[in-house]
Protein backbone atom coordinates (compact mmCIF):
# COMPACT_ATOMS: atom_id res chain seq x y z
CA UNK A 1 0.00 0.00 0.00
CA UNK A 2 1.20 3.33 -1.03
CA UNK A 3 -0.02 6.72 0.39
CA UNK A 4 0.93 10.47 -1.29
CA UNK A 5 1.20 12.88 1.14
CA UNK A 6 1.80 16.49 0.57
CA UNK A 7 2.81 19.60 3.45
CA UNK A 8 0.94 22.73 4.14
CA UNK A 9 -0.53 24.11 0.83
CA UNK A 10 -0.06 28.28 0.51
CA UNK A 11 -2.55 30.13 -1.46
CA UNK A 12 -3.00 29.09 -5.33
CA UNK A 13 0.62 28.30 -5.99
CA UNK A 14 0.58 25.58 -3.79
CA UNK A 15 -2.90 24.38 -5.16
CA UNK A 16 -1.03 24.85 -8.93
CA UNK A 17 2.31 22.71 -7.65
CA UNK A 18 -0.20 19.94 -6.11
CA UNK A 19 -2.33 19.61 -9.37
CA UNK A 20 1.16 19.20 -10.99
CA UNK A 21 2.47 17.26 -9.01
CA UNK A 22 -0.03 14.58 -8.86
CA UNK A 23 0.23 14.12 -12.37
CA UNK A 24 3.38 13.14 -12.14
CA UNK A 25 3.46 11.54 -8.81
CA UNK A 26 0.45 9.27 -9.27
CA UNK A 27 1.24 7.76 -12.25
CA UNK A 28 4.54 6.85 -11.04
CA UNK A 29 4.08 5.59 -7.84
CA UNK A 30 -0.08 4.70 -8.17
CA UNK A 31 -0.76 5.58 -4.88
CA UNK A 32 -3.61 4.10 -3.14
CA UNK A 33 -4.48 7.41 -1.00
CA UNK A 34 -3.42 11.23 -1.41
CA UNK A 35 -3.44 13.21 1.84
CA UNK A 36 -3.09 16.88 1.54
CA UNK A 37 -2.59 19.38 4.15
CA UNK A 38 -4.62 22.27 3.08
CA UNK A 39 -5.13 24.93 6.03
CA UNK A 40 -3.40 27.67 3.96
CA UNK A 41 -4.94 26.85 0.45
CA UNK A 42 -6.95 29.94 0.45
CA UNK A 43 -4.88 32.65 -0.43
CA UNK A 44 -2.98 31.74 2.86
CA UNK A 45 -5.99 31.49 5.44
CA UNK A 46 -7.85 28.08 5.76
CA UNK A 47 -9.88 26.60 2.88
CA UNK A 48 -13.28 27.34 1.13
CA UNK A 49 -15.61 24.59 0.21
CA UNK A 50 -14.42 25.66 -3.33
CA UNK A 51 -10.86 24.75 -3.01
CA UNK A 52 -12.27 21.50 -1.37
CA UNK A 53 -14.17 20.26 -4.05
CA UNK A 54 -10.77 20.88 -6.37
CA UNK A 55 -8.60 18.80 -4.25
CA UNK A 56 -11.27 15.94 -4.84
CA UNK A 57 -11.72 16.72 -8.23
CA UNK A 58 -7.68 16.27 -8.27
CA UNK A 59 -8.21 12.65 -6.52
CA UNK A 60 -7.28 13.96 -3.43
CA UNK A 61 -9.04 11.16 -0.78
CA UNK A 62 -8.55 13.13 2.62
CA UNK A 63 -7.57 16.92 3.79
CA UNK A 64 -5.58 18.00 6.60
CA UNK A 65 -5.46 21.16 8.47
CA UNK A 66 -4.59 22.75 11.51
CA UNK A 67 -4.42 25.84 13.51
CA UNK A 68 -5.54 27.86 10.51
CA UNK A 69 -8.20 25.57 9.83
CA UNK A 70 -11.37 27.90 11.02
CA UNK A 71 -10.18 31.19 9.37
CA UNK A 72 -12.80 30.90 6.62
CA UNK A 73 -16.15 32.38 7.47
CA UNK A 74 -17.81 29.34 6.37
CA UNK A 75 -15.57 26.76 8.05
CA UNK A 76 -17.60 25.26 10.75
CA UNK A 77 -20.05 24.10 8.18
CA UNK A 78 -17.38 22.65 6.11
CA UNK A 79 -16.28 20.26 9.07
CA UNK A 80 -19.75 19.46 9.74
CA UNK A 81 -20.57 18.49 6.13
CA UNK A 82 -17.56 16.31 4.89
CA UNK A 83 -15.80 13.88 6.59
CA UNK A 84 -13.01 13.45 4.96
CA UNK A 85 -11.70 17.49 5.97
CA UNK A 86 -10.11 17.04 9.49
CA UNK A 87 -9.75 19.87 11.86
CA UNK A 88 -7.46 19.10 15.12
CA UNK A 89 -8.54 16.11 16.79
CA UNK A 90 -7.07 17.19 20.24
CA UNK A 91 -10.08 19.78 20.95
CA UNK A 92 -11.37 19.58 24.52
CA UNK A 93 -13.46 17.00 25.00
CA UNK A 94 -17.02 18.68 26.44
CA UNK A 95 -20.37 18.03 27.32
CA UNK A 96 -21.26 22.04 27.41
CA UNK A 97 -19.48 22.91 23.75
CA UNK A 98 -18.89 20.47 21.00
CA UNK A 99 -16.34 21.86 17.89
CA UNK A 100 -18.01 21.03 14.51
CA UNK A 101 -16.36 18.21 12.62
CA UNK A 102 -13.59 15.35 13.45
CA UNK A 103 -10.18 14.89 13.52
CA UNK A 104 -10.06 11.05 12.51
CA UNK A 105 -11.38 9.05 9.45
CA UNK A 106 -10.68 6.08 7.92
CA UNK A 107 -11.43 5.36 4.28
CA UNK A 108 -10.84 2.48 1.94
CA UNK A 109 -8.86 2.55 -1.19
CA UNK A 110 -11.09 3.12 -4.51
CA UNK A 111 -9.45 0.41 -6.62
CA UNK A 112 -9.15 -1.79 -3.82
CA UNK A 113 -11.44 -1.27 -0.83
CA UNK A 114 -10.46 -4.33 1.17
CA UNK A 115 -7.06 -1.45 2.21
CA UNK A 116 -8.27 0.75 4.76
CA UNK A 117 -6.08 3.60 6.53
CA UNK A 118 -7.01 5.88 9.19
CA UNK A 119 -6.03 9.39 9.11
CA UNK A 120 -5.48 11.49 12.04
CA UNK A 121 -4.70 14.77 12.59
CA UNK A 122 -2.96 15.76 16.00
CA UNK A 123 -2.05 20.04 16.60
CA UNK A 124 1.16 20.36 18.81
CA UNK A 125 0.89 22.92 21.98
CA UNK A 126 4.50 23.77 22.40
CA UNK A 127 4.44 28.17 20.61
CA UNK A 128 0.57 26.76 19.85
CA UNK A 129 -2.69 26.89 20.81
CA UNK A 130 -2.93 25.16 24.29
CA UNK A 131 -5.46 21.86 23.04
CA UNK A 132 -5.52 18.59 25.05
CA UNK A 133 -2.31 16.98 25.12
CA UNK A 134 -1.81 15.47 21.82
CA UNK A 135 -0.28 12.68 23.04
CA UNK A 136 -2.55 11.45 25.57
CA UNK A 137 -5.19 12.00 22.65
CA UNK A 138 -2.96 9.81 19.93
CA UNK A 139 -2.47 7.17 22.30
CA UNK A 140 -6.48 6.76 23.14
CA UNK A 141 -7.52 7.26 19.87
CA UNK A 142 -4.98 4.56 18.42
CA UNK A 143 -6.07 2.36 20.90
CA UNK A 144 -9.61 2.57 19.42
CA UNK A 145 -8.31 2.14 15.80
CA UNK A 146 -6.42 -1.09 17.11
CA UNK A 147 -9.46 -2.77 18.98
CA UNK A 148 -11.84 -1.91 15.24
CA UNK A 149 -8.64 -3.89 12.97
CA UNK A 150 -7.38 -0.86 11.70
CA UNK A 151 -3.80 -1.26 11.41
CA UNK A 152 -2.66 1.16 8.54
CA UNK A 153 -3.41 4.39 10.59
CA UNK A 154 -1.15 7.55 9.59
CA UNK A 155 -0.76 11.06 11.91
CA UNK A 156 -0.68 14.21 10.44
CA UNK A 157 0.74 16.15 13.25
CA UNK A 158 0.80 19.63 13.40
CA UNK A 159 3.50 21.49 15.01
CA UNK A 160 5.70 24.19 15.82
CA UNK A 161 8.77 22.75 17.48
CA UNK A 162 10.85 19.86 15.93
CA UNK A 163 11.23 18.38 19.10
CA UNK A 164 7.32 17.86 20.27
CA UNK A 165 6.93 16.21 16.55
CA UNK A 166 9.80 14.00 16.56
CA UNK A 167 8.91 13.28 20.64
CA UNK A 168 5.78 12.20 19.32
CA UNK A 169 6.88 9.78 16.37
CA UNK A 170 8.97 7.83 18.87
CA UNK A 171 6.23 7.80 21.29
CA UNK A 172 3.98 5.59 19.15
CA UNK A 173 6.89 4.22 16.72
CA UNK A 174 5.37 0.56 16.04
CA UNK A 175 1.73 1.27 16.80
CA UNK A 176 0.93 3.52 13.57
CA UNK A 177 2.14 3.87 10.06
CA UNK A 178 3.46 7.17 9.36
CA UNK A 179 3.86 10.29 11.74
CA UNK A 180 4.24 13.03 9.11
CA UNK A 181 4.91 16.55 10.66
CA UNK A 182 3.61 19.80 9.08
CA UNK A 183 2.88 23.44 10.33
CA UNK A 184 6.83 25.09 9.99
CA UNK A 185 6.69 25.12 5.89
CA UNK A 186 9.88 24.38 5.57
CA UNK A 187 11.52 20.44 5.01
CA UNK A 188 13.75 18.41 7.22
CA UNK A 189 15.80 15.66 5.35
CA UNK A 190 15.33 13.36 8.25
CA UNK A 191 12.62 10.72 6.75
CA UNK A 192 13.19 7.65 7.95
CA UNK A 193 11.82 4.30 9.42
CA UNK A 194 11.64 4.58 13.12
CA UNK A 195 13.10 0.66 15.06
CA UNK A 196 9.29 -0.18 15.72
CA UNK A 197 8.39 0.38 11.95
CA UNK A 198 6.58 3.54 11.95
CA UNK A 199 7.72 6.40 8.77
CA UNK A 200 8.50 9.70 10.18
CA UNK A 201 9.67 12.95 9.11
CA UNK A 202 9.64 15.95 11.22
CA UNK A 203 8.37 18.46 8.90
CA UNK A 204 6.94 17.42 5.01
CA UNK A 205 7.30 21.01 4.20
CA UNK A 206 5.22 23.51 2.36
CA UNK A 207 3.79 23.41 -1.23
CA UNK A 208 3.45 27.02 -2.49
CA UNK A 209 5.48 29.60 -3.72
CA UNK A 210 9.64 28.83 -3.41
CA UNK A 211 10.46 32.41 -3.19
CA UNK A 212 8.44 33.41 -0.43
CA UNK A 213 9.02 33.50 3.06
CA UNK A 214 7.31 30.54 4.20
CA UNK A 215 4.82 31.18 1.60
CA UNK A 216 4.48 34.96 1.96
CA UNK A 217 5.36 37.81 0.03
CA UNK A 218 9.35 38.56 1.27
CA UNK A 219 9.35 42.09 1.12
CA UNK A 220 6.31 42.35 3.79
CA UNK A 221 7.93 39.31 6.07
CA UNK A 222 11.59 41.64 6.40
CA UNK A 223 9.44 44.98 6.82
CA UNK A 224 7.76 43.23 9.77
CA UNK A 225 11.32 41.46 11.24
CA UNK A 226 12.59 45.27 10.40
CA UNK A 227 10.28 47.53 12.59
CA UNK A 228 8.18 44.98 14.45
CA UNK A 229 5.10 46.53 12.92
CA UNK A 230 1.67 45.32 12.23
CA UNK A 231 1.56 44.68 8.36
CA UNK A 232 -0.81 42.19 6.27
CA UNK A 233 0.59 39.10 5.25
CA UNK A 234 0.00 38.30 1.70
CA UNK A 235 0.64 35.05 -0.40
CA UNK A 236 3.65 35.22 -2.21
CA UNK A 237 2.65 35.15 -6.23
CA UNK A 238 4.59 32.93 -9.48
CA UNK A 239 5.36 29.78 -10.05
CA UNK A 240 4.87 27.16 -6.69
CA UNK A 241 6.97 23.72 -5.49
CA UNK A 242 5.42 21.01 -3.16
CA UNK A 243 6.83 19.27 -0.50
CA UNK A 244 5.80 15.59 -0.11
CA UNK A 245 6.35 12.24 0.63
CA UNK A 246 5.57 9.12 -0.73
CA UNK A 247 5.21 6.09 1.96
CA UNK A 248 4.91 2.50 1.29
CA UNK A 249 3.59 0.02 3.94
CA UNK A 250 2.60 -3.39 4.30
CA UNK A 251 -1.38 -3.11 5.02
CA UNK A 252 -1.24 -6.75 6.63
CA UNK A 253 1.15 -5.31 9.22
CA UNK A 254 0.52 -1.85 9.32
CA UNK A 255 4.67 -1.38 9.10
CA UNK A 256 6.01 0.84 6.85
CA UNK A 257 8.57 -0.37 4.05
CA UNK A 258 9.68 3.20 2.86
CA UNK A 259 9.50 6.65 2.73
CA UNK A 260 10.30 8.58 -0.22
CA UNK A 261 10.92 12.92 0.41
CA UNK A 262 9.88 15.07 -2.53
CA UNK A 263 10.98 18.58 -2.52
CA UNK A 264 10.55 19.96 -5.67
CA UNK A 265 9.56 23.43 -8.13
CA UNK A 266 6.75 23.70 -10.42
CA UNK A 267 7.96 25.37 -14.04
CA UNK A 268 5.96 27.01 -16.82
CA UNK A 269 3.33 28.93 -15.25
CA UNK A 270 2.68 26.60 -12.50
CA UNK A 271 1.37 23.74 -14.34
CA UNK A 272 4.49 21.24 -15.70
CA UNK A 273 7.21 19.56 -13.96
Amino acid sequence: MKILFFGDVFGKPGRQAVKAAILKLVPEHTPDFIVVNAENAAHGKGITEGILKEFFDMGVDVITTGNHAWDQPDSAALYARYDRLLRPLNYAESDLASVPGKGVVVIAARDRPNIKLAVVLLMGRVFMDPLDCPFHRGHREIQKLKAQGIKNILIDFHGEASSEKQAFAFFVDGQVSAVLGTHSHVQTADERILAGGTAAITDVGMSGCFDSVIGTKKEISIKKFLTKMPVRFEPAEGPGGYGAVVVEVDEKTGKAKEIIRYREAVIKNGMSL
